[in-house]
């Protein structure tokens, strides 16, 4: 990427402007510098910024004097534990922190075209000093004390995502599609709110905003696990296919043993989980659904 100036595996079309200098030491990196942002799976946040502390504490800095902003969506796998909570145990109360989240895909981003964002953090000067850093002429950005809610939207909307593309692969329709989009919404807003968030987060950019990206373009990687399933593959082919991490995959399990601990009604979640997980047939999940008893909305 140093000789290439662009990430050629997934944006060669991308420049990097010159102020962007890739570096594959992080005590390199740690250099005089005292705000982070960490882009990575899930289920390697918690190593990353172990690494990263213990970089940044051996240079003679210290983590209570610096900022760190995740753009991760998704649990730590085992424990299903927002990601804000492994920063605490790793970073401690001193450090800055802070999640950047929303409807956003990385190509768009990098083209300059439209985009709008929020920044989540404890302390509202705190996420408007790190909105600042993102704010350019093409990208909005929003700021919420709710740091809970804009990370289980950003997590949530990627099982609904693989719901969506499973009913997309079977041909079910545009009508069965925005039906799980709007009761995915409901699941999302009951778990959320089962753990700390509030509902008027799941109704903006980081809640229904980015549920709605997620379920309808094809540039949404869950999405395409979903489609690829319901079209008669293995999930292990599907992922094999894209190439890159599918947050949805370990969501899914972490949304289903969650759901089970608070016991909350999340019925697809559920049967994405045995999808996924327990080689249910997508017709079959299907057919779960709406055999379920009627309810009131």
């Amino acid at each position: 990427m140093a000789t290439s100036r662009c990430n050629e595996r997934y944006l060669p079309d991308a420049r990097f402007p010159e102020s962007l200098q890739p570096v594959s030491e992080l005590d390199e990196l740690v250099e005089g510098v005292s705000r982070f942002l960490i882009v990575v799976p899930s289920h390697v946040f918690r190593q990353n910024i172990e690494a990263l502390a213990n970089a940044i504490n051996k240079s003679g800095n210290s983590t209570n004097h610096c900022t760190f902003v995740w753009g991760t969506k998704g649990f730590e796998p085992g424990s299903g534990r927002l990601l804000s909570e492994v920063a605490q145990d790793v970073l401690g109360p001193g450090a800055t922190k802070a999640v950047v989240s929303g409807p956003s895909f990385a190509r768009e981003v990098a083209h300059g075209m439209p985009t709008a964002l929020t920044v989540g953090s404890v302390q509202e000067q705190d996420a408007e000093t790190i909105a600042q850093w993102f704010r350019n002429e093409s990208t909005r950005v929003y700021t919420n004390t709710d740091v809970a809610g804009v990370q289980l939207g950003g997590a949530l909307k990627n099982v609904m995502a693989i719901a969506t593309g499973i009913s997309d692969g079977l041909g079910l329709g545009a009508s069965a599609r925005a039906a799980v989009i709007t009761r995915g919404l409901a699941e999302l807003t009951r778990l959320g709110e089962a753990l700390g968030g509030n509902t008027e987060t799941f109704m903006g950019l980081t809640g229904v905003g980015d549920l709605i990206l997620t379920c309808t373009d094809d540039q949404s990687r869950n999405r395409r696990v979903g489609i690829g399933i319901g079209r008669g593959k293995n999930l292990e082919q599907v992922l094999q296919e894209i190439g890159q991490e599918a947050e949805g995959v370990n969501t899914a399990r972490e949304l289903h043993n969650l759901s089970k601990r608070k016991n909350l009604d999340m019925p697809i979640t559920e049967q994405v989980y045995k999808v996924l997980f327990e080689n249910l047939p997508p017709q079959d999940a299907v057919e779960a659904l709406l055999s379920r008893s009627p309810r009131s909305e």
